[in-house]
């Protein structure tokens, strides 16, 4: 219990330091102790482990499950190999199906707690810290005895810290699976030598080192935790699961037929008409024979995956300047998608675009992957590491800028929707690579860490 009073008295000193740094008086500044001290009495108490714990793991994110698909995937795996799943976190979007239907998932969700909204923004942010702490904290000391936490990182305010405690006190074993560095994801907003950025990375780097295992999305944040942080980790690639794969012609039709009630761009055109004949701008179903066929003159279907920044705000303003350009022959179609039709249109499109920078340089983005899992060839743009994962002329094409893009698409669209181009070399590529697979990867590299300390 010695590590446990230390990690209580670490995290209790950091809310005291907080509270100070935000303005408030000595005696409210030391109300955490009170709190912490409470918690840990109450604690004290717990009953022993339970014999079966090892076959229960709790999954968190403190952020939404629904946008956090690694997580998901993580539950699905462990509890396709017999483990009971906690999976923690905010319920903001539908989690998949998958998630929702197994019985050994238990989705506990979590308010996003947002704080004071009067005083100075530190202090608002600081009381936000504060309130997620206590809550977290609670409810990881409420659920049944567990033999692993395994968090996901970014989101680590405050999520590390409390974990660990948690952990310590509960004698869980406990797992960081790093996507990302979360200080860089708020230099894109305060710049890198502003107070809270700094005081994030010192955070990350200090309490970080704490946790018993760590896995992480590339061999160069590998890399980078072992040389500048001193945390071994065992690199985890995002592999796609067996739902992302090319879209028969058929699933394609059904789609488009229920996209094209909402959505123009997949409607065929108005002068366009044939007997017996469904339509969509991509497809054509003979309602005598059944076949369903690519419509001649068809237009590419390119996509682009993104999350709007977040949950959306900046949605409005990008639909307004799309609509102020004045396209010939592009149309373009914003659509929200559920969880289950999004894999769906990945493999009915020609070509997928990657607009993503890593804020560190060192995570890789999940929407390729995706894409690639559907043999869809990608157009990205280039940043530190995307190598590990896009090969340049053999699965995709890497740009710097605009007009390379512009190039790239004019070239890979120059036979459309001819399959002897590069577009359609891609796609051979991608289909003949035999690439792995989520279950297969997940059970390599983390499956043999569960079974080592948990059974």
């Amino acid at each position: 219990m010695a590590d446990a009073n230390a990690a209580v008295a670490v995290v209790t000193v950091s809310l005291v330091l907080l509270g100070l740094l935000s303005g408030l008086s000595i005696s409210w500044a030391l109300l955490p102790v009170a709190v912490v001290v409470l918690i840990f009495v109450l604690a004290s108490g717990l009953k022993g482990r339970d014999e079966l714990a090892h076959l229960n793991v709790c999954v968190l994110v403190l952020g939404d499950i629904g946008r956090s698909p690694r997580i998901q995937y993580h539950a699905l795996s462990l509890s396709r190999h017999g483990y009971n799943v906690t999976l923690i976190g905010f319920l903001g979007t539908k989690p998949h199906q998958d998630i929702i239907e197994d019985d050994r998932i238990d989705i506990l969700p979590i308010s996003e707690l947002k704080g004071l909204t009067v005083g100075p923004r530190i202090f608002r942010y600081a009381s936000k810290v504060i309130f997620q702490s206590f809550q977290l904290f609670y409810v990881l000391m409420k659920i049944e005895d567990q033999g692993y936490i395994l968090m996901q990182n970014p989101p680590g305010l405050p999520a590390i810290a409390v974990t660990w405690v948690a952990s310590r006190l509960r004698g869980n074993q406990f797992i960081i699976d790093w996507h990302n560095y979360g200080y860089t994801i708020m230099a894109l907003t305060h710049g890198e030598n502003h107070f809270i950025v700094k005081l994030a990375k010192w955070y990350e780097k200090l309490f970080g080192r704490f946790s018993d295992h760590n896995l992480c999305v590339t061999n160069a944040m590998r890399e980078d935790l072992r040389k500048n942080w001193n945390i071994e980790a065992t690199t985890l690639y995002d592999k796609p699961p067996p739902i992302f794969r090319e879209t028969p012609l058929k699933l394609q039709h059904e789609l488009f037929i229920r996209m094209g009630s909402t959505y123009l761009p997949f409607r065929p055109s108005l002068d366009v008409t044939k007997e017996y004949m469904e339509l969509t701008a991509f497809t054509e179903h003979n309602t005598q024979t059944g076949a369903v066929t690519r419509s001649a003159g068809r237009p590419a279907l390119l996509i682009s995956s993104t999350s709007w920044t977040g949950k959306g705000p900046q949605k409005e303003y990008y639909k307004k300047l799309i609509d102020s350009k004045e396209f010939h022959h592009i149309k373009i179609c914003t659509p929200w998608l559920e969880a289950e039709d999004y894999p769906v249109l990945l493999g009915s499109a020609d070509l997928g675009v990657c607009l993503h920078k890593s804020s560190s340089g060192l995570d890789l983005p999940m929407k390729v992957v995706d894409m690639f899992g559907c043999c869809l060839p990608v157009c990205a743009i280039h940043f530190q590491c995307l190598h590990e994962l896009v090969k340049h002329e053999e699965n995709g094409l890497i740009f710097k800028d605009s007009k390379e893009l512009s190039e790239q698409l004019k070239l890979l669209f120059s036979d459309f929707p001819g399959d002897q181009g590069k577009l359609g070399i891609f796609r051979k590529n991608l289909r003949e690579s035999g690439q792995q697979r989520w279950d297969e990867n997940w059970d390599h590299n983390v499956l043999p860490l569960i079974k080592e300390h948990c059974d």
